[in-house]
């Protein structure tokens, strides 16, 4: 529970960052749903490098007054960025009154049937008046659908079947194939088109691809180049037994 200690800044009162406990190193996550954290937050470092941005896993937001904190599996914030000292208290978490707004997309992994984010989650997201709520639900713990979509309208969270978040940009999009030597079906942001966001490691194959397709291409022009030099060759030849100079066609 946060201690009921404010600081004065301005006139306005903010918590006491050295009152708050931003981290109390207790481990929580599966594999899984560690390996998906991973994902979701270097997809977007590695493809958004000219926009600024926080993406994190497990780092704790704080909203509001009086109440302690809650630690989305993933959460984006566009336009702000982790200050230059970041092991200073206030700079550990995301707290809202410093950084001056709520994130604008938050995912949370279901592992199980008691972590209420249908309910209790929902509700707070709701409050922080966070633009989109992501419940990604791979076993179907909570019901049939594997993804849940909510978008703010106004003061209430709308569930809607669009992909496409247009407030940010990104879309989501449910994806077979292998992360870090692990196949399976990943929840992936994409663009507008349903190309996923690539990896670092993705971008570096990509890259790598490209050269060997170029260098394979190389190959063939100089193949096909000396293919018709011989063409060539063998076509004066013929013409020289025919007593045609073929210098003299020019």
């Amino acid at each position: 529970m946060v201690e009921q200690i404010l600081v004065s800044d301005d006139n306005f009162y903010i918590p006491d960052a050295n009152k708050l406990i931003t981290e109390d190193d207790t481990p929580v996550d599966n594999f899984a749903s560690a390996k998906q954290q991973r994902l979701l937050v270097s997809s977007l470092y590695s493809s958004l490098q000219n926009q600024i941005f926080i993406a994190e896993s497990n780092v704790g937001i704080y909203h509001i007054y009086k109440q302690p904190p809650i630690v989305p599996d993933v959460f984006l914030s566009f336009d702000v960025q982790v200050p230059e000292k970041w092991w200073e208290k206030q700079n550990r978490c995301y707290m809202v009154w410093e950084f001056g707004k709520p994130p604008e997309i938050v995912i949370e992994i279901v592992s199980n049937k008691i972590g209420d984010e249908l309910g209790d989650k929902l509700k707070t997201y709701e409050h922080m008046r966070v633009s989109y709520y992501i419940v990604y639900d791979p076993n179907r713990q909570l019901g049939e659908k594997q993804l849940h979509i909510y978008q703010l309208v106004g003061r209430r969270y709308q569930e809607t079947n669009q992909t496409w978040l247009e407030q940010v940009g990104l879309g989501l999009t449910l994806w077979e194939g292998e992360f870090e030597a692990r196949q399976d079906t990943w929840l992936r942001w994409c663009y507008k088109d349903g190309n996923v966001l690539p990896t670092g490691d993705e971008r570096a194959q990509n890259a790598e691809q490209r050269a060997q397709n170029a260098e394979q291409f190389l190959k063939t022009a100089e193949q096909q180049k000396q293919q018709a030099l011989s063409r060539a060759e063998l076509l004066a030849e013929k013409l020289r037994k025919m007593g045609i100079n073929p210098d003299d066609l020019d």
